[in-house]
């Protein structure tokens, strides 16, 4: 029936795995957890209580493979026909989280479900601000925006037959932000995606410098993409704003205002009140040196 999927790093995951697995039973269906760590080395003692429940695994890997290629490893690992990932930094919102999924397997013909994701209500330390604002305002979405736009995935909480996961996840690079090369697939093979109100609460804050410079990455991922014909152009809001930019001839000059308030952007990021719009503006600049050192 549902193979639940695991991947973590240097991360305590025995509360998560325990909820999961007591849910699950309560089902009363065919299932599997398996927990692999990417070559961790802290929580090792902690987690290895997990193989203690029953119909679960836990794998230490010697090398780390990255994100993606773990994924990749698990699903493939993985018995059952539909395969749920989840990130190790979650738990789930409600009780019935595990029911909720397994009710709408069998009543839709979806071949991919988004439970969706959300954040305590408490505001944490001004450090992880940036990280925090972001993920309430950006990934926090009602039911029906995000079904307005299904192929905007979140993957850490992601049900999805094995063999689509399988058929759309064909990069192992270890790139940060690959949630937009993964939407992107999606949505070129038409695949049938379907958003619920079954969501979990992202406990894992980084701090804003670490925050920006992934965010920054997961840019350079899509230029990357793009460049290789991986991934469509006007896939991003940033892409979009991009093309709107060039459209009119404001590139240029875009870049040029922006650039005068780089340190003042990042200030900003590291206070307890970030802008993100400002945000928005330092990404997508960088987008555009990006784009330039590439003559595009």
């Amino acid at each position: 029936m549902i193979s639940i999927l695991i991947p973590t790093y240097n991360y305590n995951i025995y509360e998560l795995v325990a909820k999961i697995h007591a849910q699950v039973v309560k089902c009363n269906v065919a299932f599997e957890i398996i927990v692999c760590e990417d070559a961790s080395d802290s929580f090792l003692t902690e987690n290895r209580k997990i193989k203690e429940l029953r119909h679960t695994e836990h794998q230490v890997l010697k090398n780390n493979i990255g994100r993606t290629s773990l994924r990749d490893l698990l699903a493939k690992k993985a018995v059952h026909n539909w395969v749920l990932f989840l990130d190790a930094d979650v738990l789930p919102k409600n009780e019935d989280f595990i029911k909720n999924y397994i009710v709408t397997i069998k009543n839709s013909d979806s071949e991919v479900i988004l439970g969706g994701i959300c954040y305590k209500k408490e505001k944490p330390e001004p450090s992880k601000m940036l990280r925090w604002i972001y993920g309430v305002e950006r990934e926090t979405k009602p039911l029906e925006a995000r079904n307005k736009d299904p192929y905007t995935i979140v993957s850490s909480n992601l049900l999805i037959k094995k063999d689509i996961f399988l058929e759309t996840n064909t990069i192992d690079e270890k790139f940060y932000g690959m949630d937009n090369f993964f939407s992107n697939q999606l949505k070129r093979k038409d695949i049938k995606v379907k958003h619920i109100e079954n969501p979990v609460i992202h406990l894992g804050l980084e701090d804003n410098k670490v925050f920006l410079k992934k965010a920054l990455a997961a840019v350079e991922t899509t230029v990357i993409l793009e460049e290789k014909g991986f991934m469509d152009n006007n896939m991003r809001p940033i892409q979009k704003s991009y093309l709107k930019l060039k459209k009119y001839h404001l590139v240029n000059s875009f870049s040029f205002i922006v650039s005068r308030f780089r340190k003042t952007m990042e200030r900003n990021f590291n206070s307890d009140n970030p802008n993100l719009f400002w945000f928005d503006l330092y990404r997508l600049n960088y987008y555009i040196q990006l784009k330039k050192e590439q003559n595009a």
